[in-house]
């Protein structure tokens, strides 16, 4: 990444320099709390949205308003988180932003999109000297209202060292997993769990309530047991996707979690079976639990 001339309006920073300016295009229900949590950063923060109800409540706080993507730059943002619903609104908006952008802007993409996508828009970036980050985010309304995010990152370790300086407030986890492309791979990877557990609650519900279970009580149990062990994430320990080496030092506890889950499933499958209840995440848990877990007879 090459070095802005000294004065430069807009430099970005470096060791010793003032903090760069955050540009911010879309304020909805993810983005307009995360750009909160951003007010009063050092170095500044300039804020755009289609909406103008969406943009009021930071110019009531004394933060800078622009009417369109060209003018964050023109603000003298350097670098400019991208917040918008899906990849065609992503590319209006990386588009408008490689027209004004000078060399060495910093451009983070933190909507969810298709990782060809953001790899098309990198391209385009660098023959531009623009730099494009995918930098999906973790955590929800409820992270991004308190600070908590993770961002799952991919580009030039410079660009991602320059968002995780920009949005230190917002996340308190920056992860760059590889190139451009290969964030947003990640977020696609850890929303899996995420939409495949809701799949399995919804059938848990149905097995509670055929047994006229209180399913608020149930979810409260969830919640707090998920806190103490750390939910499906306290699983992904290993290093590799398939079989676990005989000397692995997990191959033992999980071969030990696979019986107890091959013993559960059995035990609600069957009491599904007698309320008449059809559960298919639960029988393809029971069939690829122990490949899940690299403990397969055999392997």
């Amino acid at each position: 990444m090459s070095e802005p001339s000294e004065g430069r309006p807009g430099a970005p920073s470096r060791p010793g320099r003032v903090p760069e300016k955050l540009g911010w295009v879309g304020l909805g229900a993810i983005g307009g709390p995360m750009a909160r949590r951003l007010v009063d950063r050092p170095g500044g923060l300039v804020v755009c949205d289609v909406a103008p109800g969406a943009v009021e409540p930071f110019a009531r706080r004394g933060v800078e308003a622009a009417d369109n993507p060209s003018a964050v730059i023109a603000a003298g943002a350097t670098i400019v988180s991208i917040v918008v619903r899906d990849d065609d609104q992503v590319r209006a908006v990386v588009e408008a932003l490689f027209e004004a952008a000078s060399s060495d802007t910093v451009l983070a993409i933190h909507s969810t999109i298709a990782p060809g996508t953001a790899e098309e828009l990198a391209e385009a970036g660098t023959r531009r000297g623009v730099h494009v980050v995918d930098a999906p985010v973790s955590g929800g309304p409820m992270g991004a209202a308190s600070g908590r995010l993770a961002v799952l990152a991919g580009g030039p370790v410079a660009a991602v060292d320059r968002c995780r300086a920009a949005l230190v407030g917002l996340a308190d986890l920056v992860v760059r997993f590889g190139e451009v492309g290969a964030g947003t791979r990640a977020k696609l990877a850890r929303n899996l769990i995420t939409f495949a557990s809701y799949a399995a609650v919804g059938e848990a519900h149905r097995l509670a309530a055929v047994n006229d279970l209180d399913l608020a009580a149930l979810g409260e149990v969830v919640r707090h047991s998920d806190a103490v062990t750390g939910g499906p994430g306290a699983i992904m320990l290993g290093q590799g996707a398939g079989p676990l080496p005989a000397d692995d030092g997990l191959r033992a506890v999980f071969a030990h979690t696979r019986a107890l889950g091959d013993k559960d499933l059995d035990l609600a499958l069957a009491v599904a079976a007698h309320a008449g209840l059809d559960l298919p995440v639960a029988e393809a848990a029971r069939r690829t639990l122990g490949a899940a877990l690299g403990v397969d007879p055999g392997s």
